[in-house]
């Protein structure tokens, strides 16, 4: 009889393993470029389910199968990074991605972990919900941060739901996407939750918060945010540089003449200001002799104000530190600022713990390893300020959140999704970078080397949007907004410490109880 008992809940396991593994892959649906979207509110359905009556440990088991699930579909272009542009055999760059996957599937298990270790009579919706917020916090901050995809960005072709992320960031999104999981799950396979807290004391705060989302989604879309004065004339240029030759030296004249081209064509348009993509020169503009003044040319030609990336150099006590770079020029040639990436890539532009990892190399083929530059300052273009946001930093609020309170009035992101070919990764980095417009009310200028480049509104909304792996220009106006500061620029995550509080408060009613 034991023997048969013991052979059930083995099975059972095996069950709860498969239902784990579908929720992970189901979260990875929700994201671009699928159109899927609406299944995030329902994804961690069958992972709750799987988690009923489990011990801790084995509900920390579920969360990491779902996470490893989840992760390998969501970041397999780690693989095409590492392989096709880094020349790492295949084997290495699965192996390379499977550890990752691993670490990121930490946070899921001790998300599942912390919900069978707070257990109580009933199924706490919201504490539950403020566990997965706080772990996505915590995501984006250790280890300098990974917060690709949080569950949030899913919604962002919604414009009238993702209004609340001036108030609450992208955080706030996650926390409706829970809470919405774990109602259905109550109203699914908890009975007794409705009969003792649902009804009562749960549903009555849900109906509020939804009606004020939706209240406050249309009152921000109802109202204009910009001020009467001549709009910014804006022209993006999309080179469209294959990777595999970028940093080829034999290449650098023939990547400035296609800019050039692009450029010269706007000329009808009359822009005040030319965006390039981040690294559009491979050469050290402050220096080149030759090149360096076609640039300048090219500015004074157009009479327009020109923002482009190229790599940069400063010697110090001996040594040299190179960094990935913005140059503003002004339309008479001169050089009127620039910004240094402050958030670099690991692995890509340094290498963390290059003394105990000397066998490691980057993945950046251009002159060292990268330095971050040491401040945030906006670069002045005509009539306005530019926040400058390089690659990957438009996925951490807290970058535009300082260029922004520096006095930007619109955010220009500069990137070359070169690197990740015709994977899901360049939609899902567009996605994430609407949220930096939404949370701050700035327009952002995005400059893509072989896309997707585009035109974002303060509220979110896709004005206009080129295509991948091809030569684009992008010609827009865009209009001075508001320049006061929403509740997020200036308070930051205030939300996430409050859903802290909330946690530990529930937490300890549920355990005296």
């Amino acid at each position: 009889m034991y023997r048969n008992k013991h052979k059930m809940m083995a099975s059972r396991f095996r069950i709860k393993i498969g239902v784990a593994i579908l929720s992970g892959l189901m979260l990875t649906a929700s994201f671009p470029p699928g159109k899927l979207d609406w299944v995030a509110w329902i994804a961690l359905v069958p992972l709750l389910w799987s988690l009923k009556n489990e011990v801790p440990s084995r509900a920390f088991m579920l969360g990491f199968i779902a996470g490893v699930a989840h992760y390998l579909t969501l970041i397999y272009w780690i693989v095409v990074v590492l392989e096709h542009y880094g020349g790492l055999p295949f084997v290495i760059s699965l192996f390379v991605l499977i550890v990752f996957c691993l670490y990121l599937a930490l946070f899921p298990a001790l998300f599942s972990y912390l919900i069978r270790k707070i257990k109580g009579p009933c199924f706490p919706i919201f504490t539950v919900a403020g566990i997965w917020v706080g772990i996505e916090y915590l995501r984006a901050k250790l280890l300098t941060g990974f917060p690709w995809c949080l569950l949030g960005y899913s919604q962002y072709k919604h414009v009238d739901l993702i209004q609340i992320a001036d108030l609450v960031g992208v955080y706030g999104i996650s926390f409706l996407i829970l809470v919405s999981n774990a109602l259905i799950y109550v109203l699914l396979f908890d009975r007794l939750s409705i009969k003792k807290v649902f009804i009562k004391r749960d549903l009555p705060i849900i109906v509020v918060m939804a009606f004020f989302v939706v209240a406050y989604g249309q009152y921000r879309l109802t109202n204009s945010e910009t001020e009467g004065k001549t709009p910014l004339k804006v022209a993006i240029i999309q080179g469209n540089i294959d990777q595999s030759m970028k940093w080829n030296p034999a290449y650098q004249i023939k990547t400035l003449n296609i800019y050039e081209r692009l450029t010269r064509t706007t000329r009808p348009f009359k822009p005040n200001l030319v965006v390039w993509p981040e690294t559009a020169l491979p050469f050290f503009f402050q220096d080149h002799r030759v090149l360096s003044p076609r640039v300048a040319d090219i500015t004074t030609t157009l009479g327009a104000d020109l923002i482009f990336g190229s790599p940069a150099y400063r010697e110090e006590k001996g040594a040299v530190k190179y960094y990935n770079r913005a140059y503003s020029l002004t339309s008479d040639g001169r050089v009127s600022g620039f910004y240094d990436k402050v958030h670099l890539v690991p692995f890509g532009e340094y290498v963390p713990l290059k003394r105990f990892l000397p066998f490691v190399h980057r993945l950046v083929p251009a002159a060292g390893d990268m330095a971050p530059g040491n401040k945030i300052t906006p670069l002045k273009v005509p009539g306005t300020s530019a926040g400058i946001l390089i690659c990957f930093e438009a996925i951490f609020p807290e970058l535009s959140r300082k260029q922004v309170k520096q006095g930007a009035e619109i955010l220009v992101n500069l990137t070359n999704d070169a690197w990740f070919g015709m994977t899901s990764a360049p939609h899902q980095h567009l996605s994430m970078a609407i949220f930096r417009s939404v949370e701050n009310r700035r327009p952002m200028v995005r400059a893509a080397n072989t896309g997707v480049s585009a035109f974002i509104g303060p509220r979110g909304e896709v004005i206009s949007m080129g295509e991948q792996f091809r030569e684009e220009i992008l010609m827009g106006e865009l209009k001075k907004p508001d320049s006061s500061l929403t509740f997020y620029t200036a308070y930051g995550d205030l939300f996430i410490l409050a859903l802290v509080l909330m946690v530990v408060i529930n937490v300890i009613i549920i355990k005296r109880r």
